[in-house]
């Protein structure tokens, strides 16, 4: 017999803030389309991501181009071998566009060896101070680098009034302990719903409601059940149902605390 399909994603009264997704990986001709179906599933803000030097002036088009799109810029670590001061300089002038809420995806990767871990180091040191120069959230990247990454924190916290976000938190609890005393937020995402993420899992227990953020990484990371197809911010909703039962509260509760927690970062003063 033929597989059921999966259960149909759930729509919520409380509409969702997608804090962390890469719009600029999906065809252009497709954006329209993509848009309609995350805009049906009950999502209303999409923060698209920079992660390179080749998609800094992209994201910032999509948010200039869609009114439920905004951008950050940044250098992920897997890039930051071509940080350079040019290169500094364009993430500077993109952060001061009004439809930029932060700068990233910066931060440390150890898991692969996709860059010299001393210009990782740079470049997430010198984008924390463009955030604190500029006063705006940080998105944070951080795999297999839990040391460095508080230690450089811990260089840079005071200066960053808005704090952010760690984005697709797997880390430690002794990191995730650090990052939540001093004020950040956690992100997280499909990865809570893996048959192998009873540490995810653990993490989210323990971290407090108002400092929980919901994201896809679309379109990386799709959630159960759909495991197997591109991932985007349409699936949330599975997401967000995932978090409220470890958390043990209502689904519309947890959307509530989320959605207020991703105003107060991204768009404060917004209602």
């Amino acid at each position: 017999m033929p597989k059921a399909p999966p259960k149909p994603v759930p729509r919520f009264r409380t509409p969702i803030i997608e804090t962390h997704c890469h719009l600029d990986y999906i065809a252009p001709e497709d954006i329209e389309a993509e848009l309609a179906e995350i805009a049906a599933a009950g999502v209303e803000r999409v923060v698209t991501i920079a992660v390179s030097p080749d998609n800094l002036e992209t994201v910032a088009e999509l948010a200039a181009q869609h009114d439920t799109v905004w951008c950050t810029q940044g250098i992920h670590p897997h890039e930051a071998d071509h940080w350079n001061d040019h290169v500094a300089q364009r993430v500077r002038r993109g952060a001061l566009a009004p439809r930029t809420v932060g700068v990233g995806e910066m931060g440390l990767d150890y898991h692969y060896d996709h860059g010299d871990k001393a210009a990782q180091r740079q470049a997430f040191e010198q984008q924390l101070q463009i955030a604190g120069e500029l006063d705006l959230p940080v998105v944070i990247h951080t795999r297999d680098a839990d040391d460095d990454t508080q230690a450089i924190l811990a260089n840079h916290t005071r200066q960053l009034e808005r704090k952010g976000v760690i984005h697709s938190f797997t880390s430690s609890q002794t990191l995730a302990d650090y990052c939540l005393s001093e004020g950040f937020s956690l992100g997280f995402n499909g990865i809570c719903t893996f048959k192998n993420a009873d540490h995810v899992r653990g993490v989210i227990d323990n971290t407090p409601l108002d400092q929980i953020m919901l994201e896809t990484d679309a379109p990386y990371l799709t959630p159960v059940p759909y495991r197997g197809r591109v991932n985007s911010p349409k699936f949330l909703p599975l997401i967000a149902e995932q978090v409220a039962a470890i958390k043990g509260v209502d689904t519309e509760h947890l959307l509530r605390t989320a959605r207020r927690n991703s105003m107060a970062l991204f768009f404060p003063g917004t209602p």
